[in-house]
């Protein structure tokens, strides 16, 4: 697909705005990106519909329009990548977001499909949800730290090796903050 196509960016706030043709890509695209090496929830490739299908519905389920946001984003109505924004009920944490499992198809990387994903988030965030920050945890050692800050994230925090893939390959986890919005 040429570097030119329009890029659609959507937002559900309702689990019955998920059609069932997009519940399953939703799947098939987090399959793909996890089995291509991916930090996007599941450390442990391969994993197939039954390891995806019963996370994705729980996350779809949560929907609402105050606290859980889906934003797709596609390429010639084919989907490209996606993303969930969480916001916690409670009041005094209820001034920031969450970002959860920032996803490209692999077939999209390098198209700025991410970032057009992060950035929408941002303005949702602000201008929908008025929230004043977002938060996000991720995996060390895989580069997203400089992904993150070149859309103006800034490292917070890190826990040591909290994160073991292999008895030899033990990762932080990076905290992350936007703020403000």
């Amino acid at each position: 697909m040429p570097h030119d196509s329009a890029l659609d960016l959507v937002q559900m706030t309702d689990p019955h705005e998920v059609a069932p043709e997009l519940r399953r890509e939703l799947i098939d695209c987090w399959i793909t990106v996890t089995n291509t090496g991916g930090a996007a929830g599941f450390p442990f490739p391969p994993v197939g519909e039954d390891d995806v299908t019963p996370v994705a519905d729980q996350l779809l389920s949560r929907l609402d329009p105050h606290r859980s946001r889906l934003l797709v984003a596609r390429t010639d109505g084919v989907l490209a990548g996606w993303v969930i924004l969480n916001r916690d009920p409670h009041r005094l944490v209820g001034h920031w977001g969450t970002v959860h499992h920032l996803q490209t198809h692999p077939a999209f990387r390098g198209r700025g499909i991410g970032s057009a994903l992060v950035l929408a988030l941002r303005k949702i965030a602000r201008d929908e949800l008025g929230l004043e920050q977002l938060r996000l945890a991720a995996r060390g050692g895989e580069g997203l730290e400089d992904f993150y800050g070149r859309l103006g994230w800034r490292e917070t925090g890190r826990w040591p090796a909290a994160l073991r893939l292999t008895p030899d390959d033990t990762r932080d986890e990076v905290l992350m903050i936007l703020a403000p919005l």
